[in-house]
């Protein structure tokens, strides 16, 4: 069967089927903690603690926090490896594997200090593990099948046990036939927050993963041999349109967690704002040595930290600067066909295949026309903003930054309403405006002292 009539359901059944015999037994079950599942693909509300030390939490961009419960002092979590289905974009969904009903998994968000126990359930059709990516931890507890521990068979629970040294930003992911395993999109955020709730604080702090999949055209499952030629660029195994923004309140001090799990670096993009590099996996940067920016470049297996006051309203775009991360399932084999006249061969085309349009003699836009696809197929770009379309795809979103939001309010305040002359106009002659004086920078701006919060 290929991986094109492979329909969701057989996919998600036939997956179980290889874990049934091992199945955890019912009286061990049930002294687990719950393993909550999350199938939207929208951004969730930020967890705030019901219980232990308290910290600001983080959200998660197309994501969620995975629920805990206290035991003893302990911070008890359970993750359960599975396959999942995961909407990339409206219009596609993909066969993926992950953790707790999507991929990425949940993120797991402690505090400096806490003691930590990590129930992980394998659902998946072969053995797996999981990788504390940066953790100081015990080296029996560090997920590396074969070298610190056994695989965990299918069918089978297995515990990690740690305390959360220092404060951070990190990720999680198999080390355990892990080209395949990451290429299906098993991976996870983790913060741990510190102990001091206003070291460091910021108003709105958002995370997410860079992540990639090579799925052909009418499929659902990915090639997991594919080592640097993909066609879906994805923040969190989701595209543009289908990334929520990153909604703030104007004046908001904005922390974006970033981490990257591809297979290549990516040069994240901000407008209309300059940020500072504030962590790494390593830790917070020295204030020192801080300088302004606004691109940042993160490797692979790297994450970084940014920060910004959000004093500039408007819709502002947030995106890999390379720019065929920001398009989908692009076709690699297509010839350039700027400059070359089609007319004579357009017709007798149109005779054989009904649906067929020139395409490319002019460029890449396709000025809002819609070509067939195959199904579970999203355009290469695609997008409308309030001005048309955008054409855009993968590694794209939009910081949203309103005045007057409410403090805890994330709900997308829809397109940016611009004041009367300050959009960009076609000039139809007559004396040119003259000119405004540039507003001057405002206190909070990188550079005057605000990264030392």
């Amino acid at each position: 069967m290929s991986d094109t009539n492979i329909s969701r359901r057989a996919f998600l059944q036939g997956s179980a089927l290889a874990v049934t015999a091992g199945a955890v037994s019912r009286a061990g079950a049930a002294g687990l903690p719950e393993a909550p599942l999350q199938q939207s693909p929208l951004t969730q509300p930020p967890l705030s603690p019901a219980n232990g030390r308290p910290y600001q939490p983080v959200v998660t961009l197309n994501g969620w926090t995975l629920p805990w419960r206290m035991k003893n002092g302990v911070k008890e979590f359970h993750l359960v490896a599975e396959p999942v289905v995961r909407e990339i974009a409206p219009g596609m969904k993909a066969n993926l594997w992950g953790y707790n009903g999507q991929s990425p998994g949940p993120t797991i968000e402690v505090v400096e200090g806490d003691r930590v126990r990590i129930f992980v359930t394998n659902k998946l059709p072969e053995a797996t593990s999981v990788h504390w990516h940066g953790q100081r931890l015990p080296n029996g507890m560090d997920g590396v099948a074969g070298l610190t521990q056994p695989g965990i068979p299918p069918g089978k629970t297995f515990v990690y046990e740690f305390t959360a040294r220092r404060a951070g930003t990190f990720m999680y992911h198999p080390h355990a036939d892990e080209m395949v395993q990451m290429a299906m999109g098993m991976m996870g955020f983790w913060v741990t927050h510190p102990k001091d709730p206003s070291f460091m604080r910021v108003d709105r702090d958002f995370v997410f993963l860079l992540n990639a999949y090579d799925i052909e055209p009418g499929a659902a499952v990915p090639k997991v041999n594919t080592m640097l030629d993909f066609n879906l660029w994805t923040w969190n195994s989701r595209a543009f349109p289908g990334i929520d923004p990153l909604v703030v309140r104007q004046n908001d001090r904005v922390r974006i967690r970033i981490g990257n799990l591809t297979m290549t670096n990516h040069p994240i993009h901000l407008h209309g704002h300059e940020f500072t590099v504030t962590g790494t996996d390593g830790g917070w940067t020295p204030p020192a040595s801080r300088w302004p920016e606004v691109s940042a470049d993160i490797a692979v297996g790297q994450m970084r930290a940014i920060e910004f006051d959000a004093t500039e309203e408007g819709d502002w775009a947030l995106h890999c600067h390379k720019a065929h991360h920001t398009m989908n399932a692009m076709g690699h084999g297509v010839p350039t066909m700027i400059g070359v006249d089609q007319s004579a061969v357009a017709g007798k085309i149109a005779r054989l295949i009904p649906d067929y349009m020139v395409m490319g003699d002019k460029g890449g836009s396709m000025d809002g026309m819609e070509m067939p696809l195959p199904e579970n197929t999203l355009p290469m770009m695609t997008g409308d903003g309030p001005y048309g379309a955008i054409e855009m795809g993968g590694m794209f979103s939009t910081v949203k930054v309103r005045r007057n939001l409410a403090r805890n309010d994330y709900r997308d305040p829809g397109w940016y309403r611009a004041p009367a002359g300050s959009v960009a106009h076609e000039w139809k002659g007559g004396d040119a405006p003259a000119p405004q004086a540039a507003p001057a920078m405002r206190p909070g701006h990188p550079g005057h002292g605000h990264d030392q919060h």
